[in-house]
This record gives C-alpha cells, sequence and structure tokens, in this order.
C-alpha cells in the first residue's frame, strides 16, 4: 500500500498502513486515563516475568530427579535457606511453586486486561462522543456530498471496531511482543549458539507477516469502504421505502444492495484465505525451528554441554517466542480492519469545523433589524447563486421570499444562519456582521422551520421543548401549540402531550407536523423567525391552518418566509423576488401586483393551477 506521495511505507506501518496515524490521533484521548494505561502496563510486565518464570519448576524436576534418581536427588546446599533437599520436598515445592507461578500469571493478565479494557472503552467513547460532535459542526457543503449510512457505519461500527480489537487483538499482541523479547534474553543467557538457531527462521517469518500483512491491509480497506456504501444503500432504502414501493423498484433496489453484499463477502472470503495462509506458513516454520533446535540440542545434552530441563527451557520458550508472528497471522485480518475503521475515524475528525471567528462574542440583538450589503455567494466557481444582493428588512417585518425554483431563496436564509459565509459582502442584525457573534449564540436567536418539519422518535413534550434552553411550563406550552394550530389534535391524541411519536413524526400528518415544528419555534423566544415552504404538500384545510399559526407567531418578530404559496405570500408585510440570483422586485404584495413584473407572472401562473388542483 502507498501513501499519497507514492513512496512506499516502511516497518511495520509498511504492513498496516495508517496505523501509525490512528494510534498517535488517539493519543490526547489516552491522557485522562494515564493511571490506568500504566497499571495495566505494569501487570503486563508482571505477567510477561511470571510466564518467564513458567518452564523453571520442570527443569528443577528433570535436571534434579529424573536425571539423578531419587535415592540421590539433592538440591545444592543452602538453596533457598535449606541445607539439603529430599526428592519429595523438591517435588512437592516444584509443583507448588508452579502453581503459584501460573496463578500470579492469570491475576497479573487479569489485571491487565481489565485495565486496559476500561481505559479503551472510556478513550473510545469519549471518542464517538467528540466524533458525534464534530459532524454536527462540518459544513452543510461536506453533508450534502457525503452518504448519512456511511457516515453512521463510521459513528458506531468503526469506532466499536476500534474498542472491541484494542482488547481482543492489540492487548494479547502487545503481551506476546514483550514475552518475545524476554525470553530471547533468557535463552542467549542461556546458550547463544543453540539460540541463534531458534530463531534462524524468524527473518523468514518477518518477510512474510509483511508481505501477506499488506495484501490484508488492502483488502480489509477495499472491504469496509464497501460495507460503508452498503449501510448508505440500505439507509436512504428505508428511508424512502414509501416511495420505493410507490415506484415498484424493490427489485432493483435490491439489486445494488445484493451487489455491493457480494462484493463484501468476496472480500472476507479473501482476507480469510490470505490470513489462513499466513498462519499456515507460520506453522510449518516453527515446526522446523523446533526441528532443528531437538536435533541439535538432544545432541549438546548427550555432550555434556547441556542440560535436559536446559533442552526443555528452550523448546518451550521456542513455542512462546514465535507466538506473536502466528498471533499477527491470527489477528491480521482483524488489525487490518481495525486500522481501515480507525483512519475512517480519523479521516472525520481531521476535516476542518465551522468555527468561530477570532474575537466572536455573544450575540446580544434585540429587535431583529436584517441588512444584506452586496452579497456574493457560490457553491462552486463560477456558478453563483447570489449576485451582489443588497437589502435592509426592519425589525418586525413579515417578508415572503419568492422566485422562480434555483433563484437562491433557500441560500439567501442560509447566509443569514451562517450555515454558509459569503464570498464578499457581509450581513448584518441590528448593525453588527453576524460573523462577529458567535455560532451558537447567533443561531439560538433565529428560529427555523424547515420545510419537511424535524420531529424525533420522542413524546411530543419532547419535540415541542427542543432548542428552548428554558424550563417550559404545561400552560405556557399550551398557549403557544394553540396559538400554532396545534394544540387541538395534541390533546386528543391517547396521551396528550406525552404521546410519543414513531420515527420522523411518522403518526402525524404534514400538516400537523409542520404546525409542531411552528410551536416549537414559538418557544424558542427568538426574535427572528424564518420558514422554508411551509405549506408545500399541504391540502387546502392543513394550508389555511398553517398559515394562520404563521401569521399568529410572526406577530412581534422578524419573519423571513421562503415560498412559492402565492396565498401566502401575499399575507406578508413585503415581498422580495428573486431570479437568477438576484433581487429583482423589493415591495408590498399590491406593489409588485401592479408592477407586472415577475411577481405578477409567477402570481398569473399560480392562478390558474390552483384552480385546477381544486
Amino acid at each position: 500500500m502507498s501513501d499519497r506521495t507514492g513512496k512506499r511505507k516502511s516497518g511495520l506501518v509498511e504492513a498496516m498502513p495508517g496505523l501509525r496515524r490512528v494510534l498517535a490521533r488517539m493519543q490526547p484521548y489516552l491522557r485522562p486515563h494515564r493511571g490506568l494505561a500504566v497499571g495495566g502496563s505494569a501487570a503486563l510486565i508482571a505477567s510477561v516475568l511470571t510466564k518467564l518464570a513458567e518452564p523453571w519448576p520442570l527443569k528443577f524436576v528433570i535436571d534434579n530427579v529424573v536425571d539423578v534418581g531419587p535415592e540421590i536427588a539433592r538440591m545444592p546446599t543452602g538453596f533457598l535457606g535449606f541445607d539439603a533437599w529430599s526428592a519429595q520436598e523438591l517435588l512437592l515445592a516444584c509443583a507448588l511453586g508452579l502453581v503459584i507461578i501460573i496463578g500470579f500469571r492469570a491475576f497479573f493478565e487479569y489485571v491487565a486486561t481489565i485495565c486496559f479494557a476500561k481505559a479503551g472503552s472510556r478513550v473510545l467513547t469519549t471518542v464517538r462522543d467528540d466524533l458525534f460532535r464534530h459532524l454536527q459542526q462540518l459544513p452543510l457543503s461536506f453533508h450534502a456530498q457525503s452518504r448519512t449510512g456511511d457516515l453512521t457505519m463510521r459513528l458506531i461500527s468503526d469506532v466499536g471496531m476500534l474498542k472491541e480489537t484494542a482488547v481482543t487483538a492489540a492487548l494479547p499482541l502487545a503481551v506476546n511482543t514483550l514475552i518475545l523479547f524476554g525470553m530471547i534474553t533468557v535463552m542467549l543467557w542461556m546458550n547463544w549458539q543453540l539460540t541463534l538457531i531458534a530463531l534462524a527462521p524468524l527473518p523468514l517469518l518477518w518477510v512474510l507477516s509483511l508481505s501477506y500483512g499488506k495484501r490484508i491491509q488492502t483488502v480489509s480497506r477495499k472491504q469496509r469502504k464497501i460495507e460503508g456504501s452498503m449501510a448508505a444503500t440500505a439507509a436512504e432504502s428505508l428511508a424512502g421505502i414509501r416511495t420505493i414501493k410507490a415506484l415498484g423498484v424493490e427489485d432493483q433496489v435490491a439489486r445494488s444492495f445484493i451487489g455491493a453484499n457480494l462484493k463484501s463477502l468476496k472480500g472476507g472470503v479473501k482476507s480469510q484465505r490470505l490470513s489462513a495462509g499466513l498462519e499456515r506458513s507460520v506453522d510449518l516454520l516453527v515446526a522446523v525451528a523446533t526441528a532443528l533446535i531437538m536435533f541439535f540440542g538432544a545432541r549438546m545434552v548427550l555432550a555434556g554441554r547441556l542440560s535436559a530441563g536446559d533442552l526443555l527451557v528452550f523448546i518451550t520458550y521456542l513455542k512462546n517466542t514465535f507466538r506473536p508472528v502466528r498471533d499477527y497471522a491470527k489477528y491480521s485480518a482483524r488489525l487490518a480492519k481495525a486500522t481501515a475503521a480507525g483512519e475512517r475515524v480519523v479521516a472525520l475528525l481531521d476535516l476542518p469545523a465551522t468555527v468561530d471567528r477570532e474575537g466572536a462574542r455573544e450575540a446580544d440583538f434585540q429587535h431583529g433589524r436584517i441588512t444584506f450589503r452586496n452579497v456574493h455567494f457560490s457553491y462552486e466557481p463560477d456558478r453563483p447563486q447570489l449576485r451582489g444582493v443588497s437589502v435592509d428588512i426592519p425589525a418586525g417585518q413579515t417578508v415572503a421570499i419568492t422566485g422562480p425554483s434555483g433563484a437562491g431563496k433557500s441560500t439567501f436564509v442560509s447566509l443569514l444562519m451562517r450555515l454558509h459565509d459569503p464570498q464578499s459582502g457581509r450581513i448584518e442584525i441590528d448593525g453588527t456582521d453576524i460573523r462577529d457573534f458567535t455560532l451558537k449564540s447567533l443561531r439560538s436567536l433565529i428560529s427555523f422551520v424547515p420545510q419537511e418539519a424535524l420531529l424525533f422518535s420522542q413524546t411530543l413534550r419532547e419535540n415541542l421543548t427542543l432548542g428552548a434552553g428554558r424550563e417550559i411550563s404545561d400552560e405556557e406550552m399550551q398557549q403557544v401549540a394553540a396559538r400554532a394550530r396545534a394544540h387541538d389534535f395534541i390533546a386528543a391524541l391517547p396521551e396528550g402531550y406525552d404521546t410519543e411519536l414513531a420515527e420522523r413524526g411518522g403518526s402525524l400528518s404534514a400538516g400537523q407536523r409542520q404546525r409542531v415544528a411552528i410551536a416549537r419555534a414559538g418557544l424558542r423566544r427568538a426574535p427572528i423567525f424564518v420558514l422554508d415552504e411551509p405549506t408545500v404538500g399541504l391540502d387546502a384545510e392543513n394550508e389555511q391552518a398553517v398559515i394562520e399559526a404563521i401569521m399568529e407567531m410572526a406577530r412581534d418578530r422578524t419573519t423571513l418566509i421562503i415560498t412559492h404559496d402565492l396565498n401566502l405570500a401575499a399575507r406578508c408585510d413585503r415581498i422580495l423576488c428573486l431570479e437568477d440570483g438576484r433581487l429583482v422586485e423589493d415591495g408590498t404584495p399590491a406593489e409588485l401586483i401592479g408592477q407586472g413584473g415577475l411577481f405578477a407572472r409567477l402570481a398569473a401562473q399560480a392562478g390558474p393551477a390552483r384552480k385546477q388542483g381544486n
């Protein structure tokens, strides 16, 4: 796998690209949990030391009992403070010592596992929290180009995979790597010639691991990308299930998902095949190393240069010495997937979020006068959405923003809420550039009702108070809901305001959802009220109820209404008519109708269409 410069990476990073970057990115999250990490590391080292001591009781038994016979079996005088050890005493002491050593090893490994599991869970829980917040702070341009299902998978599945792998794969590898170096050190101390023979296959094992690791990482990264695409396809399909059924395209949508699923299956099989190939290669080389030790070690024992117990220790150590490489083969696919998942998480965390300007202050405007001064904006170069728009909207005025589709209406209010910033010009509220306010405080003073009301699968009470930022009494809630023409249908529900809504408010009609959203905006007590196509898709009865709710809520607020509904526009104090990103008309409904311009033409076109629809 190549990096962005096209050059090959070296060392372990060559086998596991991105691992170093993921670990480095997680370091700040680990600092608050250094105590757990240090405690786990200490327990890990202690467990390694006990692992090194495990073969020695058996060595003493073989060298001092089995080889010499029970009649003359003795430990050296003065060993552990005793003048002499009988065969039975030595056997009992070694047996007891083995149980104690293994018991301590089990205890230390338990402590290490718990410490690292706690630290890992806490770290990655914080990572998930930060990732969720960061996703909400990324600009709309990013979300417009991203797939919701893929982002959800990164947030839930990828972070979860990092958490799971940290305990089930990374920790065993860390333990066995320490054991590797410890055992090699002891083996060199015991007999350096036999140690060199034992380690002869190690370079070949390392080359095999790197070669297989690169291929496994490539396959796993592709598979993770496919799985993200699958999640996105599933989310989009389920969200639009009504449209899919209405168009009768279930099979076509299913084929798209099944195709991606088959690719994921092939990737998973290939990854398993590579991992299994590496494991079997490791087993073969371990067998070769064991055979070499058995052959040359036995000759040394016969020649009196090595004891039988020493040979046993060597063979036991050899088995454990190659375990990190064997475990790398075992866990390589899992670690590769975890690294790919970590890269996807880090890639999101490293994206620049929309941030406050240096020196930004809390928004404190109370009136809500809005001024656009020669504002230019475009999402893409050479495709401007607003071209030199200048307008002054006094506080308390209700203004309809209308015009043909693509004229720049939604962009106008998006810039007001700083969902985007203009390339040139400035936008002021009560005479202050909105970029001088913090984002959070600016948006807290603007109530926004989108075209499709955003309701959550919570109670109506929780949906109404969402974003209010204060305690709301039942009396106030009911009063505002009544003004929004929502109280009567809410009170008629079985649980009233405590009724649980279905996902996206699906248990309510479109008109009811819109009136709940208007009531929620009213409870915010914001001086500016913004609505985006609030009557689209409603029947005549619901449309009239929503218009009445809007007019009621618009009192004493600066209100901007994006609309194609000329009936709603005619109820406003003023109309701004946009065309091709330019403000082409500005006046009262009567004035614009009298001018016979764009608004008059739109009204004339809407009249026959409304009659035909009725």
